[in-house]
């Protein structure tokens, strides 16, 4: 009869121990396993209308407000970095030899699906998530905040029995999957020091060349535009090394588009601007209270508006999907 106590006795220890975690302690376990940073690789996967985009993402995180975000499109290879340091926030794009440069609340001002830290955040901040247990896994469902773009609101996040990341997908209203990422490596408080996260490392390590486009073959016009908006002028402008097109959409959501070759510089060049990073189709873009530019396949686009807000321009954005022809 002992015999048969003391083997419940200890299967409740290790049912416990196995379903030790709740938020509090799934918190309190993450931030101390990455209270001197960590590094992650995984393949992210984003989704836009019927368009797929997949990148290869590296990040790595300091303590003290150090972080570094690779992401390299897997279909043209272009490579963006978000790097965050004392100096500010920057979104690099080494193959064009420029980076933007601006102060943000980056990444503290959005969910971050690649960011450990700020899935921690989200786990937090949530009063009602869901932990769920099984024999590999350890699956947390949290709701996001996303305010440039409301219709996401919630997402699953896997660890493996260790507390190791896995997985993150992000769904929308409707419970569709948007965004996901699969994680290779995780590597919790690895030895990273602030020359990590200086610009010199990036350009000195820097991989791509862009080959220069002398003029536009064709124009992508937006495949969505507002109720009673419409193109009103279209204006072609050639530039010393290249061509630009400015076209001017009228009404109660007016806006104006520009798109222009792009030009790598002779020297790396920071460019001093303001707003923050946002996940863009193919390409990061940097986005602001009255407008979003990026760059694509070779070509710079530009979008204001007076009267549209962040989320509405986005919208418009997403819609200009096509491949521009470059000759």
């Amino acid at each position: 009869m002992k015999k048969v106590l003391l083997v419940i006795f200890l299967s409740c220890l290790f049912i416990t121990g196995c379903n030790k975690y709740n938020q509090k302690n799934i918190v309190s376990d993450l931030n101390s396993k990455i209270k001197n940073g960590y590094k992650l690789t995984g393949e992210l996967t984003v989704v836009n209308n019927d368009e797929t985009y997949n990148y290869q993402v590296d990040v790595a995180y300091k303590k003290d407000d150090y972080y570094k975000v690779s992401l390299k499109n897997n279909v043209n290879n272009q490579k963006q970095i978000i790097l965050k340091n004392n100096d500010g926030v920057y979104v690099l794009t080494p193959a064009l030899n420029k980076s933007f440069r601006f102060q943000s609340d980056w990444p503290y001002n959005n969910s971050q699906i690649y960011l450990l830290d700020m899935l921690i955040n989200d786990i937090k901040r949530d009063k009602k998530i869901t932990v769920k247990k099984n024999k590999d896994n350890i699956i947390v469902e949290t709701k996001v905040k996303y305010p440039n773009n409301t219709n996401l609101n919630k997402q699953k996040i896997v660890f493996n029995k260790n507390l190791k990341l896995k997985e993150v997908s992000v769904y929308d209203k409707n419970g569709v999957e948007i965004m996901n990422i699969v994680f290779d490596k995780v590597k919790y408080s690895p030895k990273l020091s602030k020359e990590d996260f200086t610009i010199d490392s990036v350009i000195t390590n820097k991989e791509e060349t862009t080959s220069k486009t002398s003029s536009l073959e064709d124009v992508i016009y937006p495949l969505f535009l507002p109720a009673g908006t419409k193109l009103t002028k279209e204006e072609r402008i050639k530039k010393q090394n290249g061509e630009r097109v400015i076209m001017n959409y009228d009404g109660e959501k007016s806006f104006l588009l520009v798109e222009e070759t792009a030009e790598a510089f002779n020297e790396f060049t920071v460019i001093p601007t303001s707003g923050e990073p946002y996940q863009l189709m193919d390409t990061l873009g940097i986005v602001n209270s009255n407008s979003l530019s990026w760059t694509s396949e070779g070509i710079d686009y530009y979008l204001v508006s007076d009267v549209m807000d962040r989320e509405e321009m986005i919208e418009i954005a997403q819609s200009i999907n096509g491949t521009i022809s470059v000759k």
